[in-house]
Order: structure tokens, then sequence, then C-alpha cells
């Protein structure tokens, strides 16, 4: 006789109920930027759209900044800590490689025994987060999901290199989705082309510095790590143009696609948060999308910057603060960066 394995019961529905912003207190406007690069205020505004960012100071970590947002989020949602069944932080900038910065703030918000997990997807790390508590949410395995995009840029730059040390700043946005009874999240649309693997990325591995480390134990002699000119210590970098192209003639099919999968129009949509990697790019999906003169954008670049997996939560939180009208319409949202990844879904806003 073969046994008969029970099944978590199914949700219908899922909905963001609330969401949370940590942005740190430092900011460095485009003069204190021009200090480490040759360029001029000016030119950063024109280019990028970027008047300032925010940095986080030395003291302040990634699981701090995810700590502050999720507590926002909580609060919004009408819950506790205790209420999360699991915590899925976005972030590429977790200085451990384990544990997990999931697991540290389940602990401090109180969601222990919680699932927890961090996901690498850069720039579309929130996406891919709001996907799988959607999925997590609808199949049962958790009623109520944290999902935290957080990054600590400042640690991963050389504030002396151009290709993208200048667009970077640090930050946290959460959300928590939880179940609904009519749809709040549509299909996810989640790929990748790893063709473009190297077009963001670090400028090298861990593992120069490990074996340097090494050889000054052996030898007694750091001038390798002393030395300005070596860079052991990996930093960002990227090929602008080719991630400009893509994201401008790609990226615009790809948020089109995920509208196409919601079953809606750009007409029924209230507001568009896109990834804030510059605002030309912005602007130009605005213009392919053909989007309505009543679509609210979000373009928190101009005082946050590019701040990778936490830039769309962190630009949804603003919009609503700012336009409360904007509760409960349609979002269309999407993601792209290192991988080259990207992830786009339609929300109702909270």
């Amino acid at each position: 006789m073969t046994a008969t394995l029970n099944q978590t019961e199914t949700v219908a529905g899922t909905q963001v109920m609330g969401m949370g912003a940590y942005r740190p207190d430092v900011i460095v406007d485009n003069e204190q930027i021009c200090q480490w690069i040759d360029s001029s205020d000016e030119w950063i505004r024109q280019r990028t759209g970027i008047r300032t960012r925010h940095r986080a100071a030395a003291d302040v970590s990634v699981v701090d900044m995810a700590e502050g947002a999720a507590r926002g989020a909580l609060e919004k949602a009408g819950l506790t800590g205790e209420d999360v069944g699991a915590v899925i932080v976005a972030t590429v900038t977790h200085p451990y490689q384990t544990p997990s910065a999931a697991a540290a703030v389940a602990h401090r918000i109180g969601s222990t025994p919680a699932a927890a997990f961090d996901i690498s997807a850069a720039c579309a790390g929130y996406c891919y987060g709001i996907a799988q508590a959607d999925s997590f949410v609808r199949s049962g395995l958790a009623k109520h999901v944290l999902v935290i995009g957080v990054e600590k840029l400042s640690d991963v730059i050389d504030n002396h290199e151009r290709s993208i040390s200048f667009l970077l700043g640090d930050g946290a946005g959460a959300a928590v989705v939880g179940p609904a009874e009519t749809p709040g999240i549509s299909p996810s649309l989640l790929g990748s082309n790893g063709e473009k693997w190297d077009s963001v990325s670090m400028n090298g591995s861990l593992i120069p510095l490990r074996d340097a480390l090494a050889r000054a134990r052996e030898t007694g002699d750091a001038g390798e790590l002393l030395d300005p000119e070596t860079t052991l210590w990996p930093t960002l970098r990227q090929d602008g143009p080719t991630v400009f192209r893509w994201a401008v003639w790609e990226m615009a099919k790809t948020a089109q696609k995920a509208l196409d999968a919601a079953g809606i129009t750009a007409e029924d949509l209230a507001s568009f948060v896109p990834h804030q990697a510059n605002i030309r790019i912005i602007d130009e999906m605005v213009k392919q999308l053909k989007l309505p003169e009543h679509v609210l954008v979000g373009r928190d670049i101009a005082d946050a910057g590019n701040t990778s997996a936490a830039s769309i939560p962190l630009a949804a939180h603003r919009l609503l603060e700012e336009n409360p009208e904007l509760s409960g319409g349609l979002c269309l949202q999407i993601g792209f960066g290192a991988g080259l990844v990207y992830g786009a879904q339609v929300v109702r806003l909270p």
C-alpha cells in the first residue's frame, strides 16, 4: 500500500502589506565626489541625474540597515516579528559569505524560528525576493514573508575609480508580503544573460588577497598589502556603454512583458518604479513604454544614487510617502543589473 503525503494548503492571492526604509545619515554631494574623480557637479547631474547619495557610517552594517527597514515595514503592515514566517534579504554587500544577513535580521526582530536566507541577484534582487515571497505565501510555506533589499556599496568601491563609484549609495528598503483575497502580485518575469557576466562585476576575487596575506605571514613583509598601487580588495567596475544599451533596449521589452503577464496595460498603472541606475535609462524606459501622464515615476536616484538591491523598495517607499493617494494602485517594478540579471512584476501598493 502506497502512503499518501500531506501537502500544504494553498492561498489564492498575495499582497504587499507594508513597506519600510532606512536611509543613512551621511549625505555625499557631487562636489565631494569630484574630490576623488576628475568630473563636475554639472556633468554628473546631466549624465546620471544624481545630486547626492547616502553613505553609511563605518559602524553601520548591512544588518543594521536591514533591521531598520524591516521594523518600518512591519509597523506599516500592523505586524510584529513573531508574525513573520520567512525573511529574505537581497544583497551583494553583506561582508560574510556565511551565515546570512537574513538570519541575523530574523533574530533581531523576533522572528525566530522563521526561515531565513540571502539572495545574490544584484540590482534585481528585490524583485527576485518579491517573486519568492509570493510563491512562499501562495504555496502555504509561510503566511507572512519579509523581503529586504539592502546594500552598503561604499564598502566595495574605489572612490578614485570613475566607471561606477560615483553612482553608488547605501540604504535599505523592505516589504511585508502576506495573503490576500484577490491577487496583489502578478506573475514575475525573471531572467539572466550570462554572456555579459563581466559587464558589471568586481575587479577580482578574494583569492589574491588571501594569498598575499599568507605570503606576508611567511615572509614578515607586508609591503604588497600596503602598496597603494596594489588593489587586493575587490571593488566594483562596469562597462557603462554596454550596460546602458542593454538596460535601455532590452529592459523596456521586459517591462512590457511583465505588464502583459499581469493582464493589464500601461493605462492601468498608478506608478512605475524601475531600478534607480541612471535617470536617462529611466526616462527612456518611460518613453518606450508610452506611460500616460498620470503614472508617477520613481526617481529616487536624484537624492539616493544607485543603491542596487535597495533601490526599488526605497523609491517605492518614497513615492508612497510623498503621494499617499497611490495606496492601492498598481505599480510596475523592474530591477536589472550584474549578472546580467533582471526581474519584474506588477504589485498593488499597500
